[in-house]
């Protein structure tokens, strides 16, 4: 009974991480650039791997179900804005962007304006970076080549860096569309295009997400049920069998 409860328990909790990043997905759906997450769902020997995920599941099980997410790197589509200070990645890389702590970032999310320092920012108001630093933008107009470069009134003012990750590399959520990577993963992106006046939309299908997150919240409704049960047997074992322990003794 104890095995079937906890990993009842484990399934309930990871069906509650599914149910979240389906939401998160779903409320995300018309945020340019976002990247969707998918579930993966896996078992894992808690004892054999000798990292087990809790002292409880150590302590009472062999096993746990664990859930997990993969961050969706395909392409969405482009959608045409005619503002000039907007910028779409075709292709495979992310804009490096320098956050307000000082630390890295990567985005899709190409919704430029320039600051009243004159800096070309994020719409959180963070540094776009460009090869040799935070790219300065004074005057119009504004043209950028698919290679990065950015003109000003026909001046140099300085190229996009456009950034890529080898494949299996951990990217994780950092908010704002923004992605975090491991130190030193970065390299510079080989097949990315620059589409000025364009604005790569979220590459998360509504409506297959609506449907997941019916299928999400089924599945966590039958273990909820499945606990109840377990629950209800261990309560009866306990007013019907133990009485009759304590009675022989």
């Amino acid at each position: 009974m104890d095995s079937g409860f906890y990993a009842a328990c484990t399934a309930l909790l990871a069906r509650n991480q599914a149910l979240d990043s389906v939401a998160n997905n779903l409320a995300n759906v018309s945020t340019p650039g976002y990247r969707g997450q998918h579930n993966v769902f896996r078992s894992l020997l808690a004892v054999s791997s000798g990292h087990p995920i809790s002292s409880l599941n150590h302590a009472v099980n062999n096993y746990s179900v664990l859930g997990d997410t993969d961050l969706d790197l395909s392409q969405g589509n482009l959608e045409h804005t005619g503002n000039a200070l907007d910028f779409a990645i075709q292709g495979s890389g992310f804009f490096a962007v320098k956050t307000a702590s000082g630390g890295d970032a990567f985005t899709r999310d190409g919704n430029f304006h320039v600051s009243p320092q004159g800096q070309l920012v994020t719409t959180a108001g963070d540094a776009v970076m460009g090869e040799s630093g935070p790219i300065q933008i004074v005057g119009a107009p504004v043209s950028v080549s698919p290679d990065g470069t950015i003109f000003v009134n026909g001046a140099l003012a300085g190229k996009l860096k456009v950034v890529d990750f080898a494949p299996g590399t951990s990217l994780e959520a950092l908010g704002q569309t923004y992605y975090t990577a491991p130190a030193n993963s970065a390299t510079p992106a080989k097949n990315a295009s620059i589409q000025q006046g364009n604005l790569e939309s979220s590459n998360v299908n509504a409506v297959a997400s609506a449907v997941q997150l019916v299928t999400v919240q089924r599945y966590a409704e039958l273990m909820q049920r499945a606990l109840y049960l377990f629950h209800s047997e261990m309560n009866q074992t306990a007013t019907q069998e133990l009485p009759k322990v304590t009675n022989g003794a």
